[in-house]
């Protein structure tokens, strides 16, 4: 163990005090771990857009004051009780989701909505006891998705926290905890296009520009990006994307823009917005008798979906996801392994970096569309 296990650390944390207000680098108090859950040292983060939605808090119950990120990797630094996976110095990746291996969906080759550790947006703090382990002047601050990795230390659970390879470098493969292995894991794993076939993907953001790149890795014959922004169309490029759509350009619905480029619609299509009408897009867009589409954007809570039974009835399939079906401590460490192997690129995702003291400007780059992802070096 360190010489700070079992001691409150005391370091630097970007908290958000209220809604759509900067950041503020505090220093807080950070508790040591309790029973199945590890302290651990956060080198680098990446700025997820989930971590922009929540801090807007629109169309959620605020949570506030709060640590946000959940994208990052970083060193073990000491574990609670009963924690054998992991030791001090092992390197993690924290993850939103969690796989505890002992319940029906952990077992299933099928899930990985883990009963104990499924992500949950709302819960501000730790499941052992109800209570958060980070404070500043005795006033309790909400962790985020169990991760709450905007600190120089966090706290997490267990089943929270990937070992990787420690070769692996942490400012690059930290990317791969969240968006780019949820859209490339909606195409590969999900989607499942076969060489040749044709991919639309809807929302060319960081998970729809994964899935292109997923498409892309597949071999598809043919990738259509979708998205209103006619600048993401170069960019997208880069991740194999042959056709771009942009339904503004058109005075029809761009299901059926797609289908006349396709003969009939594509064979697979990824939606990466959370739009519903996205939603209803990329499915009717999908060619009957073997048309597969995939729901991967978080919708609103009063969206409903409507299409005609009809395009069930025809042999379309609707299939949704989450995080890709990765199943987290089981298979990033593969993804990492992937990348050190040279099998899997991550470095054309990052577009900019910044140190930890200006966490604001990757607010700022990623509420501009200028960035897909952005580095914050936590030591920096």
């Amino acid at each position: 163990m360190s010489s700070t296990a079992g001691q409150v650390i005391k370091c630097r944390a970007a908290v958000a005090w209220e809604a759509g207000k900067p950041l503020v680098i505090e220093e807080v108090e950070v508790a040591p771990p309790q029973a199945n859950e590890v302290r651990i040292k956060i080198l680098f983060n990446a700025l997820c857009h989930s971590d922009v939605y929540f801090w807007e808090a629109k169309g959620q119950t605020p949570l506030f004051p709060r640590i946000l990120g959940h994208e990052a990797g970083g060193v073990v630094e000491s574990v609670g009780e009963g924690v054998t996976e992991l030791k001090p110095g092992d390197h993690v990746l924290p993850c939103f989701t969690g796989e505890c291996g002992d319940c029906r969906h952990c077992h299933s080759e099928e899930s990985n909505l883990c009963e104990t550790l499924r992500f949950n947006t709302d819960r501000g703090v730790m499941l052992n006891d109800g209570k958060t382990r980070f404070s500043k002047n005795g006033q309790p601050i909400y962790h985020f998705l169990g991760t709450s990795t905007f600190s120089e230390y966090t706290v997490v659970h267990v089943g929270c926290a990937a070992k990787i390879n420690p070769e692996a470098p942490l400012d690059k493969v930290c990317v791969l905890s969240c968006g780019v292995s949820t859209g490339m894991g909606a195409t590969l794993n999900v989607a499942k296009p076969e060489k040749g076939q044709s991919v639309a993907v809807f929302g060319l953001g960081t998970v729809g520009l994964a899935a292109c790149e997923g498409a892309r890795m597949a071999g598809a014959g043919r990738i259509i990006g979708v998205d209103l922004n006619p600048g993401r169309f170069n960019e997208a490029k880069k991740f194999g994307v042959t056709d771009f759509v942009n339904p503004k350009d058109h005075d029809k619905p761009v299901q059926e823009v797609i289908a006349e480029m396709t003969d009939g619609g594509v064979d697979r299509a990824v939606e990466c917005t959370g739009s519903f009408k996205a939603m209803i897009q990329a499915f009717e867009c999908v060619h009957d008798g073997w048309g597969v589409a995939v729901l991967v954007g978080v919708p609103g809570n009063d969206d409903a979906f409507t299409t005609h039974p009809m395009n069930f009835l025809n042999e379309r399939t609707l299939k949704g996801t989450a995080f890709g079906n990765y199943k987290p401590r089981t298979d990033l460490p593969t993804q990492v392994e992937k990348y050190m192997k040279k099998e899997l690129e991550v470095e054309k995702f990052i577009t900019h970096s910044v140190p930890f003291s200006e966490i604001n400007k990757a607010f700022d780059y990623l509420l501009k569309g200028q960035s897909i992802r952005c580095i914050i070096r936590m030591e920096a």
